[in-house]
């Protein structure tokens, strides 16, 4: 395996240098999830992370490796608002300049919160522009190092830091489930949850409308899709990275995917059950658990709640 893009002691160091500043967020557990899905369920909430979701560990992770010279330069990235905000607030703790490149119908909250976090916001149109190619135009004009919100070491061995935590609270797992967009997340996860409880199989859970994932992992390679018409904004990826793929081709069991009416259903049961709010994308691997589209009937399963940046209006219209 030591020709994957990270290892293990790559995730535990990225542990140890965001150690000071992320949260070791909950990891909380219900009676009704129990009962909905048969398992005996436990919730990583990232939803309490940094900035409102897990993408904080992979920012912070990267740019505190930075030189003093990309530090002085600054940072750029592109994000419908998870890694923005992750970037952004990174950036800032860490004395850096921050240009974010943000969809032109990303949720307000998200927009507003990287902003106040003192980062520069472009905008774009995500049907119709390529937020890589704005990013690497101006990291060509204005000497910025980009980071990428999944395609990256640093930023894939951060994310994994949150199973890192997982299971060093529960222990061993039968079953983990992972939200995913472009890998960033999975790749990480999985490669801890090999290291911490090799028995246990991973699955990503992704939007039915953009199951590019579950595409690529099944034929083996990996399938660009158009932008996926999704609740589930920060999983409206069109491509897995080409560093994720290698990843999740070793380390993932398999790739499932939900509707968004699963994913309102999921919303309603945490803000109703467990009081807590939490995005669509936050939700996937909740919805597949409710949905039993694996048989995990007595089996301990851990479910990764990736995030809660959702506009309360937003949220209320689709509840």
């Amino acid at each position: 395996m030591s020709q994957l893009p990270i290892c293990y002691q790559d995730i535990v160091a990225a542990h140890q240098r965001i150690a000071a500043v992320a949260h070791r967020t909950p990891v909380l557990s219900s009676s009704t999830a129990n009962q909905l899905s048969g398992a005996q369920i436990f919730f990583k909430c990232e939803n309490f992370q940094r900035s409102g979701s897990f993408k904080f560990r992979g920012a912070y992770n990267a740019i505190a490796q930075f030189t003093p010279e990309q530090r002085a330069c600054g940072v750029v990235s592109f994000s419908s608002g998870n890694h923005a905000q992750g970037i952004a607030l990174s950036a800032r703790l860490l004395g850096v300049p921050a240009v974010i490149i943000m969809p032109n119908d990303a949720p307000a909250i998200k927009v507003a919160a990287t902003r106040g976090y003192g980062a520069e916001v472009v905008l774009y149109d995500r049907y119709n522009e390529d937020r890589e190619a704005i990013g690497r135009r101006l990291s060509e004009q204005r000497g910025l190092t980009l980071i990428p919100p999944y395609d990256h070491p640093h930023v894939m061995a951060g994310q994994g830091t949150l199973v890192k935590e997982l299971l060093e609270e529960v222990g061993d797992l039968d079953v983990l489930l992972v939200p995913l967009g472009g890998g960033g997340l999975l790749s990480g996860c999985a490669t801890a949850a090999q290291a911490l409880s090799p028995a246990c199989r991973v699955f990503g859970v992704e939007p039915q409308a953009g199951n590019d994932g579950q595409q690529s992992l099944r034929s083996g390679q990996i399938m660009r899709i158009d932008t996926p018409v999704t609740i589930a904004d920060g999983a409206q990826t069109q491509q897995l990275g080409q560093l994720t793929f290698q990843v999740i081709q070793k380390r993932v069991a398999d790739i499932l995917s939900v509707e968004d009416s699963d994913l309102v259903e999921a919303m309603k049961f945490f803000a109703s059950s467990m009081k807590i709010l939490v995005e669509p994308t936050g939700c996937l691997g909740a919805a597949a658990a409710f949905s039993r589209q694996l048989d995990l009937q007595g089996k301990k399963v851990g479910v990764v709640i990736s995030g809660g940046n959702v506009d309360l209006s937003r949220f209320a219209a689709l509840i």
